[in-house]
C-alpha cells in the first residue's frame, strides 16, 4: 500500500470521511471537518502507525493532508 494510501485510510477511520474527500490539497479543519481533538488524535495515530515522533510545534504546521505526506517523507517514512 502507499504511502498516500496508507495516511488517506487513517484519516477515513479517524474522521469518517470517504477516501474521495481525501486529497493533498485536503485541510483537516476546513476540507475534513476535524476539530482540535480530531488533529491530536490524527497526530497519534501517524505517529504510531509510521513509527515516529511528531513535536507539538511540526504538528501545529501540518495543515492539509499534502503537508503530512511531505512530513513522513522528509522523516524517512518510504512508499
Amino acid at each position: 500500500m502507499s504511502l498516500e494510501n496508507r495516511v488517506t485510510e487513517i484519516i477515513v477511520n479517524k474522521l469518517g470521511v470517504r477516501a474521495e474527500e481525501v486529497s493533498a490539497e485536503a485541510n483537516f479543519q476546513t476540507d475534513l471537518g476535524a476539530d482540535s481533538l480530531d488533529l491530536v488524535e490524527l497526530m497519534m495515530d501517524f505517529e504510531d502507525s509510521f513509527k515516529l515522533k511528531i513535536s507539538d510545534e511540526d504538528s501545529s504546521s501540518l495543515k492539509s493532508v499534502g503537508d503530512v505526506i511531505k512530513y513522513l517523507k522528509a522523516h524517512g517514512v518510504e512508499e
